[in-house]
């Protein structure tokens, strides 16, 4: 998978990228990641992407050429088809069922819009897929950009080091097609603070083991979220 970023902080990346699963996945071949400045596109002397909104308002907005120049620009550095995305509060909500359809893509081009936002007229003409990560405003699409490069890139085969990591996660399918939050870990020592390891994980039965694990997903579920089971159910 290839993945392409554009931004007008391109500074903000490279510590992610170049630590833990994304530079494995980087050295591995599984995944790789290039960084585009939008001002590079920028046809002033200023390097000027962004202007005041007509209507007035607090806010810049970033304009329409230098972004539309830098999605084709981009584009043309790889035959591979890319699926556009575009980060803003209004987008649809990243889940893990999103994340499994996107890391099944062969390319993406991953749009961080900035301050006000994007010209919407630009929205029109380059169609993205747009996505939220959550009901709250952030200063930019940098971070959603680096939580979608990482949750896509641990789902890429070979990138983490149990081939069972992912699908065991919180949210994967688990019984019957729901999904369902992770069970409880426990690690050395099996006693800590009077509060020990429950024996069935000691009892090296594998299929008591599994239904341990299995009952504590749909208990944890029906707790914290069971709005999960809820979708399931209707």
């Amino acid at each position: 998978m290839r993945i392409d970023v554009l931004t007008l902080f391109p500074g903000m990346f490279p510590g992610v990228l170049d630590s833990s699963i994304q530079a494995r996945a980087a050295t591995g071949d599984r995944v790789t990641c290039h960084v585009h400045d939008i001002r590079e596109w920028a046809d002033n002397k200023h390097d000027k992407v962004d202007d005041r909104p007509f209507g007035g308002g607090p806010g810049m907005v970033l304009m329409c050429q230098p972004l539309w120049d830098a999605v084709h620009a981009v584009e043309e550095q790889d035959e591979r088809p890319s699926r556009r995305i575009l980060f803003t509060p209004q987008g649809r909500r990243l889940n893990q069922a999103l994340v499994e359809e996107l890391a099944h893509e062969e390319r993406l081009l991953l749009i961080a819009g900035h301050y006000e936002g994007v010209d919407e007229r630009i929205v029109d003409e380059l169609e993205p897929l747009e996505i939220s990560i959550g009901d709250y405003v952030l200063t930019g699409g940098e971070l959603p950009a680096m939580v979608l490069i990482d949750a896509v890139t641990r789902l890429q085969d070979g990138v983490l080091g149990h081939e069972d990591s992912a699908s065991e996660d919180s949210f994967s399918f688990r019984d019957d097609e729901m999904r369902l939050l992770d069970s409880p870990h426990y690690t050395r020592p099996r006693t800590w603070r009077d509060r020990s390891v429950p024996e069935v994980l000691l009892s090296g039965d594998h299929q008591a083991v599994a239904d341990w694990r299995l009952d504590q997903m749909k208990q944890r579920t029906r707790t914290r979220r069971p709005d999960l089971l809820e979708r399931r159910e209707g």
